[in-house]
């Protein structure tokens, strides 16, 4: 999901519930069955879930194929993915990006501050091998 082919936006909260169900998902979903498995918990017409589904396609947010006369749609990338372009577009919008990366460190558990030391020793360690 190169950010160069598109500008990620966040979801709204029916496309996040629609992406949560391509993510777990272990093959491509009709629009079908994305409405049915969103009917148990919201009332929404196939309608909806049809042009939502239709809208990530052209957000480059799922892919789809032809089977038969429906379309099925798979997520095009991981949520992690997705979540790091977000990231890294609120980063280019901020103004100041070193402000905004330290008022974010600044929020984040001692756990998360963790996991960020860790990846960056790792790229460190990336750069100085290769």
């Amino acid at each position: 999901m190169a950010s160069e082919d598109r500008t990620p936006r966040p979801l709204g909260d029916l496309e996040r519930l629609v992406m949560e169900q391509l993510w777990a998902a272990p093959a491509a979903l009709t629009v079908r069955e994305v409405h049915e498995q969103l009917a148990g918990t919201r009332e929404l017409a196939y309608t909806t879930v049809m042009t939502v589904l239709d809208r990530l396609a052209k957000k480059k947010l799922t892919e789809r194929e032809r089977d038969g006369k429906a379309w099925r749609y798979r997520a095009a990338a991981p949520r992690e993915e997705l979540a790091a372009d977000l990231m890294r577009d609120a980063l280019d919008r901020a103004g100041d990006r070193r402000e905004a990366l330290v008022r974010f460190v600044g929020q984040v558990s001692d756990e998360e501050a963790a996991l960020l030391r860790e990846a960056l020793s790792q790229l460190d360690a990336q750069e100085q091998t290769g």
